[in-house]
C-alpha cells in the first residue's frame, strides 16, 4: 500500500473520504475520477493529493478501516456480554447485522472492489475477514462444547449466520420499516434458532 501522507483525522480529510466512498458506490472505483472526489469534497485535485497520495490509497483506506471497525464492535460486544456462550455469540451477531445496516456503502465497496486490490492488499483484507469468520467458528463451537448449540458442522453453521447477517446490507433502508436495532434482535433469534440453542440457564 503506498504510504500515507497527513493521515489525521482532519474534517477536510473525513469529507474526502465520505465523497470518495459515496462515488465508489454510485460509479464504482475504475471509473471515478479523482477530480469527481475533488468536486464532491469541494476542494481541488491537489488539495486532494495534500491528503492522500492515490485514489488507490483512498480505496484501501476505506476497506482497511471497515474491516478494523467491524472486527473491534464485534469484540467489544463480546466483552460485554459476559462469558455465557449463547450470550457472546448473540453479542457478536447484533453486532455484525447492525454495523452492515448502518454502514451499507462501506460494507458494499468492502465487498466489490476487492478486485481492485493489489494482490499484497487483498490478503492483507482476506486476512481481516478470515478472522471475523473465525471468530463466529470459535463462539460456535464453545456454544458446542458447553452443550448450548446443537449443529452438525460448526464450520456450515457459523458460515450460514455470517453470510446471513452480512447480507442485510443489500436490503437494509434507513427510515425503513425496521430500525437497525430492530433487525439485529430479529437475527439474533434467527441465528440462535438455526443453532437450535438453548435458552439461558440450559434449558431448551
Amino acid at each position: 500500500m503506498p504510504r500515507q501522507t497527513n493521515v489525521g483525522r482532519s474534517p477536510g480529510r473525513t469529507r474526502i473520504l465520505d465523497c470518495a466512498l459515496a462515488a465508489f458506490c454510485e460509479n464504482g472505483y475504475q471509473a471515478t475520477k479523482v477530480k469527481e472526489i475533488a468536486e464532491r469534497a469541494g476542494v481541488t485535485v491537489p488539495g486532494i493529493y495534500h491528503h492522500f497520495t492515490s485514489k488507490y490509497q483512498i480505496l484501501m483506506i476505506l476497506i482497511r478501516r471497515v474491516m478494523d471497525d467491524l472486527i473491534e464492535e464485534t469484540s467489544n460486544a463480546m466483552d460485554k456480554a459476559g462469558t455465557d456462550p449463547v450470550d457472546r455469540f448473540a453479542a457478536a451477531v447484533e453486532t455484525h447485522v447492525r454495523f452492515h445496516a448502518e454502514r451499507q456503502q462501506e460494507s458494499f465497496v468492502g465487498n466489490t472492489e476487492l478486485r481492485s486490490l493489489e494482490r499484497d492488499d487483498l490478503t492483507e483484507i482476506v486476512r481481516l475477514r478470515d478472522a471475523q469468520q473465525e471468530t463466529f467458528e470459535r463462539l460456535v463451537a464453545e456454544g458446542v462444547a458447553a452443550g448450548r448449540f446443537h449443529v452438525d458442522s460448526v464450520k456450515d453453521a457459523s458460515r450460514a449466520v455470517v453470510t446471513m447477517c452480512t447480507s442485510v446490507a443489500t436490503w437494509y433502508r434507513t427510515g425503513g420499516a425496521l430500525t437497525s436495532d430492530q433487525v439485529a434482535a430479529q437475527y439474533r433469534v434467527y441465528a440462535l434458532g438455526a443453532l437450535h440453542a438453548d435458552s439461558p440457564g440450559g434449558a431448551r
